[in-house]
């Protein structure tokens, strides 16, 4: 019998990383998405191997001018080569923070192709192609907020943790559909120390996350039949930290 196996775009730096790094461990061999980041693929590929699974590196530009064409051929080809395919995981994404008034087509084009269709799209190629399986998307405990100064790129995540619901209920039971929404966990190598701790001050666990806190989420999903179309908030409580303005915390 084949081996089961996981699709996980983006899977050669950050977030993507961790997991194919950890669905390797879990037994899963590992079809790695890879758009730019193609000496890293390289690396985790050899790393994954080295753990006795198998891997191979997918080329596909998300924003390529034939999006849904590349993305149907993506599902094919890794279906060909992993006959075992049970898992996609949607962890690539697109980030570019501006506010509303800042904002153009061009980067809603960008932000809403990358972190909203694509995973849309991917969601129904890898369920014509499989018998069954798990779709996880991931996402960000922004989506929590209304933060203008991130209008496209969270209005994309938004409408990728609705899409995530709908799916669950359109492809249940053959396929479970979840997402994962990380906090402060691979703050971007811009953000100072400053930064870091005043963010950690507003999160209740009052500590940054680690990667091994969301390959523990992702594990959950996965072993966990009964959880289907549910956004799994991995942040130390900081999304459910909006008290708002009342009489009792007026500072005058």
């Amino acid at each position: 019998m084949s081996a089961q196996a996981a699709l996980v775009t983006g899977g050669a730096t950050r977030l993507g990383r961790h997991f194919a790094e950890a669905l390797a461990d879990a037994g899963y061999d590992i079809a790695l998405h890879v758009n730019s980041s193609r000496n890293e693929a390289r690396e985790v590929a050899n790393d994954i191997r080295k753990k006795g699974r198998e891997c191979d590196i997918f080329a596909c530009n998300f924003l390529s001018d034939a999006p849904e064409d590349d993305l149907g051929l993506l599902i094919r080809n890794v279906k060909t080569r992993f006959t075992g395919l049970s898992l996609l995981v949607n962890s690539a994404s697109a980030y570019e923070p501006a506010p509303l008034a800042e904002t153009d087509l061009g980067m809603l084009e960008t932000q809403f192709r990358v972190n909203m269709f694509t995973p849309l799209l991917l969601t129904r190629h890898f369920a014509e192609a499989v018998e069954e399986g798990c779709v996880v998307n991931i996402i960000d405990n922004k989506i929590a907020y209304h933060q203008y100064p991130y209008a496209a790129y969270l209005l994309s995540k938004k409408g990728l943790a609705e899409m995530t619901r709908m799916a669950a209920l359109e492809f249940a039971p053959r396929i479970r559909v979840n997402g994962i929404a990380p906090g402060v966990v691979l703050p971007a190598s811009q953000r100072t120390s400053d930064y870091i701790e005043w963010r950690i001050d507003g999160i209740p666990a009052k500590r940054q996350g680690d990667p091994d806190h969301l390959v523990a989420a992702l594990r959950y999903v996965l072993e966990n039949p009964f959880v289907v179309g549910q956004i799994l908030f991995v942040d130390g409580g900081e999304s459910i930290n909006v008290e708002g303005r009342h009489s009792e915390n007026y500072p005058a």
